[in-house]
C-alpha cells in the first residue's frame, strides 16, 4: 500500500471532529499558504544553434536595470565560437539580442564602467562595450577590446578590486600545468598581466574551473576541481603580502560525505562565512554536497549543510550557490531531480538545519535539461538560469526564469 494512503482514514476522522466554520478557515489558510509558495516557470529563450549560439554553460549576469547577460559555448551561424547575448524585459516579454560572436565563454562581469568583462577558453581577457548609437535602443554588435592574451584557457568570469585590478583563473597552464590565478592591472594606458599563484605543486590543488571572490581585506577565495590532500579538490585563500601572494588551504575534499570535485565558486554571507557546492565524485556515485566554511581565528571550520543521494557521476550542483536577503541558498543539480535531468532547488535554514525544496525538476517536455551553472536572483525574488541542452529546438539549451 502506498505510504500516503496509510494516513488517509485517520486524517478523515480528525477532520470530521472539526466544526465546519473552523474547517473552512483552515482550508482557506492552507490555500493562501500554498499560493505563497507557488512559482511560475518561464522559458526566456530557446537557443537554435544558429546565430544566437548553443549550449549555455555559464550563469546569467543581472544589471541594475534588470537586463540579463549570458554566453554560449558555440555558434554554427557565426564563426563557430560562442556568443554573448542580452535579454531585455519589456512589457511582460523578454527580447533576445546577440551582442557578440567570438570564442567560447564562461561567465560575465559588469565592470566599474558598466560594460561587460570576461575571460574565455581562447586565452583572452576581454571587454565588451555597447555600440555608439545616437538612439540607445538600437542594438548592434558590441565593440570588443582584448585586454590580454596570456591566460591559458579560462572557464570562469573575472572579478575587480577597488583599484580596478582584474583577477581570474585559468583551468590549465601556470608553472606546473595545474592552472593559475592571475591579475591584470592598468598600466600606462594598457594592461599588465601577472600570475599570482600556480597550481599543481604538492597538495595545493589543481584545475580551477570557477572564478574568484574578494573580501574587504583584498584576499582572494576559490575552489579547485582536483588536487589537495586526497585528490578530490580544495577550497583555497590567497592573501597579499610584501613578498607576493600566500596560499592557505581552507579544505581538502575527501570524497566522502563532504563531496568532491567542486566546479562552482564561493559566496560570502554578511557574517563572512563562505558557501559552496560540489557535484560529487566522477567515480563512486557520490551525489555531491552544499557546504559552509566558518572563520574561527586563523582557521576555518568546514560543515556540510546538505548531502545529495547517489545519482550518477557528478550529478549534484556544478554551479555557484546564490543567497537571498533572508539567508536561503539556491542552486541547481546537473542530473538529479525527479526526471534525472537536473533541478533548481532551495535550502532554507530552520532551527540549525537546512530544509531542501525543489523549485523545478527539468526533463518535462521542452523545459530544458542538465544545467551546468547556478542561478541568479533579483531583488524581487525572481530566479534566472540556463540549461546546457533541451528546449523547443532540441539539444541547444534555454534561458529560464522562476517567478515566486
Amino acid at each position: 500500500m502506498p505510504r500516503a494512503w496509510q494516513h488517509s482514514q485517520p486524517i478523515q476522522r480528525i477532520l470530521g471532529t472539526i466544526p465546519r466554520a473552523a474547517l473552512t478557515l483552515i482550508c482557506g489558510l492552507a490555500m493562501l499558504d500554498a499560493a505563497a509558495y507557488a512559482q511560475t516557470y518561464t522559458i526566456l529563450h530557446n537557443f537554435t544553434g544558429g546565430n544566437d549560439g548553443e549550449n549555455p554553460y555559464a550563469a546569467l549576469t543581472l544589471d541594475r536595470a534588470g537586463n540579463l547577460y549570458g554566453t554560449t559555448t558555440a555558434s554554427y551561424g557565426g564563426n563557430g565560437g560562442g556568443t554573448v547575448f542580452k535579454l531585455t524585459h519589456r512589457n511582460g516579454d523578454w527580447t533576445f539580442a546577440l551582442l557578440y560572436d567570438v570564442g567560447g565563454f564562461g561567465g560575465l562581469t559588469i565592470g566599474p564602467n558598466g560594460s561587460l568583462y570576461g575571460a574565455n577558453n581562447n586565452d583572452a581577457v576581454f571587454n565588451l562595450q555597447p555600440p555608439l548609437h545616437f538612439l540607445p535602443n538600437l542594438l548592434g554588435p558590441w565593440m570588443e577590446t582584448t585586454l590580454d592574451t596570456s591566460p591559458a584557457g579560462s572557464y570562469a568570469g573575472v572579478v575587480f578590486d577597488r583599484a580596478g585590478n582584474i583577477y581570474g583563473t585559468t583551468y590549465e597552464g601556470g608553472s606546473y600545468g595545474g592552472g593559475s590565478v592571475f591579475e591584470i592591472s592598468p598600466s600606462n594606458g594598457g594592461w599588465s598581466y601577472t600570475v599570482l599563484h600556480s597550481f599543481g605543486h604538492g597538495v595545493d590543488g589543481s584545475l580551477p574551473i570557477s572564478g574568484l571572490i574578494l573580501d574587504a581585506a583584498g584576499n582572494l577565495y576559490g575552489t579547485t576541481e582536483s588536487g589537495g590532500a586526497d585528490g578530490n579538490g580544495t577550497v583555497y585563500e590567497l592573501s597579499p603580502s610584501a613578498d607576493g601572494w600566500t596560499e592557505n588551504l581552507l579544505h581538502s575534499f575527501t570524497g566522502g560525505d563532504d563531496g568532491g570535485n567542486p566546479y562552482g565558486g564561493l559566496i560570502f554571507d554578511a557574517s563572512g562565512n563562505l558557501y559552496g557546492a560540489t557535484p560529487g565524485l566522477f567515480s563512486g556515485g557520490q551525489g555531491g554536497s552544499v557546504f559552509k566554511l566558518t572563520p574561527s581565528g586563523a582557521s576555518w571550520t568546514f560543515s556540510v549543510l546538505y548531502s545529495f543521494a547517489e545519482g550518477g557521476d557528478e550529478c549534484g550542483p556544478r554551479g555557484t550557490p546564490a543567497m537571498d536577503a533572508t539567508g536561503n541558498l539556491y542552486d541547481t543539480t546537473a542530473c538529479l531531480g525527479a526526471h534525472f535531468s537536473g533541478s533548481v532547488f532551495k535550502l532554507t535554514p530552520i532551527n540549525g538545519s537546512w530544509t531542501y525544496t525543489s523549485l523545478h525538476d527539468f526533463g518535462i517536455g521542452n523545459d530544458g535539461a542538465y544545467p551546468e551553472a547556478g542561478v541568479t536572483l533579483d531583488a524581487n525574488g525572481n530566479i534566472y538560469g540556463t540549461t546546457a541542452v533541451g528546449g523547443a529546438n532540441g539539444a541547444w539549451g534555454i534561458a529560464f526564469a522562476i517567478t515566486p
